[in-house]
């Protein structure tokens, strides 16, 4: 036998050895990390589970919420762990309902609920501030250079869903809103000023770690309702109660159907995020307090593996 024949034997046997393995590289899961720290910890306790059990290379993807759709819908991501559907209802029902290029990926599990906030020392000072009605005389407490003769309403990443232009304009209050840019720097604000002990209004939401270290107050605003967000430039009410969803790419389950039945289980309640972003208020990065909660939840996570 020539020493071709030889070598062609073995390449053979090893690619049937190969095969019987169930050797092949598994394909990339490209995950949508939107800019705030629950979408970053859900999307890496994701990846690491898929890499340590199911064996796919995971890659992380930075993108707006808005943005998202598109290129789920294009297939150049696979899914988003984290939407707050009462900002989504018209990409939902157009990409999910018309298109089918979006999927349904089922409930995360967290309940989120956006809403005003000020300290309790500011409501305790003056209880008018617990409800809207009390900011139509109260611009100037909350005034800045910035603003002027309005008072000043802080906002966080503008390119978060976000309603409180419209509610302040709708409900005839004189404030104004200031972006800080993301969610950290709005922390640094309100951290600021409730050490001094500062009137500060904010956007915010739960769940969130803020609750266990600073004593907030939402502040009551005209409860909400279909007809008032029907037109979002009318929109004068508070906001809606958020069942947080995933959504995958259309291509997800074809592409992979043990990670699309891994993502479609992934599901905790709202005591692991803020778990997890206590962690990282405790100086934790996102990988270590994700790993955290993987250490000490196996008996969770093991039930979303297929």
């Amino acid at each position: 036998m020539s020493k071709k024949s030889i070598l062609v034997g073995f390449l053979v046997l090893l690619a049937l050895l190969v095969v019987a393995c169930g050797g092949g590289a598994k394909p990339t899961i490209t995950l949508v990390e939107n800019p705030w720290p629950a979408s970053e910890l859900n999307v890496e306790v994701a990846k690491i589970i898929i890499e340590k059990e199911l064996g796919n290379p995971v890659e992380i993807v930075s993108l707006d919420e808005n943005a998202q759709w598109d290129a789920l819908a294009g297939g150049d991501v696979d899914a988003s762990l984290e939407v707050w559907p009462s900002g989504h209802g018209e990409r939902i029902a157009e990409y999910i309902g018309n298109l089918g290029t979006v999927e349904d990926g089922g409930l995360l599990g967290p309940v989120g609920e956006i809403g005003w906030y000020v300290p309790k020392y500011v409501v305790d000072a003056n209880p008018a501030l617990a409800t809207w009605e009390g900011y139509k005389d109260a611009a100037a407490e909350f005034a800045t250079a910035e603003t002027g003769d309005n008072g000043r309403f802080l906002g966080a990443d503008p390119s978060w869903v976000q309603y409180d232009e419209q509610i302040i304009t709708n409900l005839g209050l004189p404030f104004q809103v200031v972006w800080t840019g993301s969610e950290d720097a709005l922390l640094a604000e309100v951290s600021s000023a409730y050490s001094r002990q500062e009137p500060v209004l904010f956007y915010f939401y739960s769940p969130h770690a803020i609750f266990q270290q600073m004593d907030l107050v939402q502040v009551q605003l005209p409860p909400y309702s279909d007809a008032c967000y029907a037109d979002e430039a009318k929109i004068a009410c508070a906001y809606p109660e958020d069942h947080l969803m995933k959504i995958f790419s259309a291509g997800l389950e074809e592409k992979d159907a043990a990670v699309h039945t891994f993502l479609a289980n992934m599901n905790y309640g709202s005591d692991a995020q803020i778990e997890m972003l206590a962690m990282l208020s405790d100086g934790k990065t996102v990988e270590e307090a994700a790993q955290a909660w993987i250490d000490a939840h196996e008996d969770i996570w093991k039930s979303w593996l297929p």
